[in-house]
């Protein structure tokens, strides 16, 4: 789709540019032409002459250009928990922590989702989304509270409406004034779609329906939850095969084993994509192939919960839709999506494929199309293409932690974490020379910080 010849143009030129497209097309130099909120033109070399409407031009020599990053799951609200409960499996973590994440409200989860954010996006992610789960009685516009934060940073975002009713009184683990009645659930999930979910090409706020889990809600509200999704045309989106428990749960409580549950439940299918996924026999990994079933790879929570490693290399050559994701950042305190390129990688060759297992430029991938594709966005987003949005990043490669390795996608997803020159979602600057543009980070962490504080404190006057 070509862009009107009045809108405002920015050039970027004498970049290495990874475009991510379906050829993994490569420049060692070249550019990118940003009209309005689209890519107009990507190539080899200098831009082409006589563009009309430039407002700016960079020189991106030592530059790596690169789509945007794309986050699959998240919990914002954890960020106001980290460090806590660090060694402990999962269901030993939820016990230890659910008590104090019932007491949540509106300010807290709004000052932890603009630290989610705020930590993400400084990193190159352009296209994030929060599984939020947790609405205590009287907690406050949660949701609300969630979207104006990433709508205030600028991001692209989707809101995964989790809701929980299985509480302690019917066996589950949060405590029962932290879940909602199934009626109740539905309501809001349904209200916030109303409220929030935008159709259009370049949208920047959807909306998912996401019970939270197997061992967290009924069966009545997956099912009706699934229903709810296709009528008003909405993703779904839960955890899945994330621990060797949940599979004996889910054996011991319906008589099969998660992959066969969620299908009983009409959770398998190309809008559906489910974080983790780590316990996958083959008959699991060719059940999800065969529907479209995407997968949220989680690779740091999954070693920080000690929950294993998820078969990814045998999901891929499945063709099962595969994006990473940063999970909350009470299992994965760094919180930002470079690490997840690089331990994605790394800890997937620990696993039966060994050193066959991931390369960079397949871990760039899942950062970038596979996350676009597992969140149904990937006609717009998740590769440099002329005709998509203009969600992009320009690494700075020529410092000290990376001039010295030749090749600039090895160098980001090997090497530590790069410097963020330039991040762009819709054409507009959410980065510039590594800080964010559109808040104040300072304020941000104080604000955390004073959040966590109060919720420790209440925490521990019950």
């Amino acid at each position: 789709m070509a862009a009107p010849a009045d809108l405002r143009r920015t050039v970027i030129e004498n970049c290495a540019v990874a475009t991510v497209d379906a050829q993994d097309t490569e420049y060692a130099s070249g550019h990118i032409v940003v009209a309005g909120n689209r890519i107009e033109s990507v190539g080899a070399g200098r831009a082409p002459e006589g563009l009309t409407g430039v407002v700016r031009r960079i020189d991106a020599t030592g530059h790596l250009a690169t789509p945007g990053l794309v986050n699959t799951h998240h919990h914002f609200y954890q960020w106001i928990t980290r460090g806590l409960a660090t060694d402990h499996n999962l269901f030993d973590w939820l016990v230890a922590l659910y008590p104090t994440w019932a007491r949540i409200d509106e300010p807290m989860v709004r000052a932890a989702a603009q630290g989610s954010l705020a930590m993400m996006a400084r990193g190159g992610v352009t296209t994030a989304m929060d599984h939020h789960y947790v609405h205590p009685r009287g907690a406050g516009d949660l949701s609300g509270a969630i979207i104006g934060a990433a709508r205030d940073m600028g991001v692209r975002f989707t809101l995964a409406r989790g809701s929980m009713d299985r509480g302690e009184k019917d066996g589950g683990l949060p405590p029962d004034f932290a879940v909602e009645t199934l009626d109740d659930a539905l309501a809001a999930t349904e209200a916030t779609i109303d409220a929030h979910h935008d159709t259009s090409f370049d949208a920047m706020t959807r909306i998912a329906v996401a019970p939270c889990s197997p061992f967290s809600v009924s069966t009545e509200l997956l099912r009706q939850g699934a229903e709810l999704a296709r009528r008003r045309g909405v993703r779904l989106h839960t955890h899945g095969s994330e621990t060797r428990e949940e599979e004996q749960f889910c054996k011991e409580l319906f008589g099969m084993g998660p992959t066969d549950y969620f299908e009983t439940t009409g959770w398998l299918g190309d809008d559906v994509w489910m974080a983790h996924c780590v316990h996958m026999n083959d008959s699991d990994i060719a059940a999800f192939a065969r529907t479209g079933t995407g997968v949220a790879h989680c690779p740091s929570s999954n070693a920080r919960l000690a929950a294993g490693i998820a078969r990814v290399p045998d999901m891929l050559a499945a063709g099962v839709p595969v994006g990473l994701g940063v999970d909350g950042t009470a299992s994965n305190e760094s919180g930002e999506l470079h690490t997840e390129l690089r331990n994605a990688l790394l800890v997937n060759r620990l696993g039966a494929h060994r050193e066959k297992a991931l390369n960079a430029r397949q871990a760039l991938r899942l950062g970038t199309y596979g996350g676009a594709r597992v969140l149904g966005r990937a006609e717009q987003i998740g590769s440099l293409e002329a005709g998509k949005l203009a969600d992009l990043v320009l690494w700075k490669m020529d410092t000290l932690a990376h001039a010295s390795i030749a090749d600039p996608v090895t160098a980001l997803v090997f090497g530590a974490a790069a410097p963020v020159t330039l991040s762009l979602v819709d054409g507009r600057p959410v980065v510039e020379e590594n800080h964010l543009t559109t808040v104040d980070e300072d304020a941000v962490a104080r604000a955390t910080r004073d959040e966590a504080r109060r919720l420790a404190q209440i925490a521990a006057g019950a």
